[in-house]
């Protein structure tokens, strides 16, 4: 008997995600159901996969990209490996703008999957990385193709044609309330127009890290950041703020009660359902679980507090 190919290549396993059921609140909101999209699933190892194809597709059906120029965009790590995986399987070459701090893990991914990478200053977060690599294309742009991730609303679609479809699917429409992280905003901003248009009465919830200066890598503080342009604040219900060592707490519990490593920003958004479920009391939570903490390990997320 042959081998029969299930998939044609790595990238059409991106999307259709589980929703991993999160029993951390039950003993004290018997009656809120939270469940998570475990998008460590696609084979990037993150949600950022959605986007990054997404993206890709949309510039090649323009022409906008070939294999004449490189892939280039600033990232704090995810989109990043995302990029290079969606490269080393079409056959581009791609340049990646980061934040010399991101984590080890993260490097090495990029690496792997032979991609160039240029870092910036630490100091000076992903907004550094996103002046470098808008300086690097200015300069020479007939090299380059900058999808811009902040920019491109490819990376909200993604989101509104997979994400929220998905979570409708699996939830049979009962979702009641959506609480995610802000990064480049498209995971949000994409799933909450699709839950909207389904059920307007679905609140939304934004997460973002409470100061300017945090350890929740990944996620953005809006009000000292450079503004995505597909930000849609009319899409968020509500914003919570959430503080770094509460949602590494947080981050820690889960993968010692119930088995789920977890990164940095899960933690947050695990803080903002805690913080809302005396609220709610009773309904269906979905969040987004971007990426598992396999990629932090080297950043102290597991160690215990004050040992990092």
């Amino acid at each position: 008997m042959g081998i029969r190919t299930v998939d044609r290549s790595v990238l059409s396993l991106i999307g259709n995600t589980p929703l991993v059921k999160i029993r951390l609140l039950e003993d004290r909101f018997p009656e809120l159901q939270v469940y998570a999209k475990a998008e460590w699933f696609n084979p990037g190892g993150s949600v950022k996969d959605r986007a990054a194809l997404s993206m890709i597709e949309d510039a090649e059906r323009r022409g906008a990209l070939d294999r004449g120029r490189i892939i280039i965009d600033s990232t704090s790590g995810n989109t990043g490996v995302a990029y290079a995986l969606i490269g080393a399987a079409r056959g581009y070459r791609v340049r990646l703008v980061m934040p010399a701090n991101v984590s080890a893990e993260r490097k090495a991914l990029v690496e792997a999957f032979g991609a160039e990478a240029v870092f910036t200053d630490p100091l000076e977060g992903s907004d550094g990385a996103i002046r470098t690599v808008r300086e690097m294309v200015a300069a020479d742009p007939d090299r380059y193709f900058y999808p811009d991730q902040y920019s491109n609303p490819a990376n909200p679609r993604a989101h509104y044609l997979g994400t929220g479809r998905e979570i409708l699917e699996q939830t049979g429409g009962r979702v009641t309330h959506f609480v995610a992280g802000l990064g480049t905003t498209g995971t949000f901003c994409g799933t909450a127009r699709r839950l909207k248009e389904h059920d307007p009465s679905i609140r939304c919830v934004a997460v973002q890290p409470e100061e300017a200066f945090h350890g929740l890598e990944g996620l953005k503080h809006l009000p000292s950041s450079i503004v995505p342009r597909i930000w849609d604040p009319s899409l968020a219900d509500e914003i919570m703020w959430a503080p770094t060592e509460a949602a590494y707490d947080l981050a820690r519990r889960l993968a010692r009660t119930e088995g789920l490593l977890v990164g940095h920003s899960c933690g947050a958004a695990l803080w903002a359902i805690e913080q809302l479920a005396p609220r709610i009391g009773r309904g269906l939570v979905v969040t987004i679980f971007p990426d598992s903490g396999d990629r932090y390990l080297s950043s102290g997320l597991y160690r215990p507090r004050g040992a990092r």
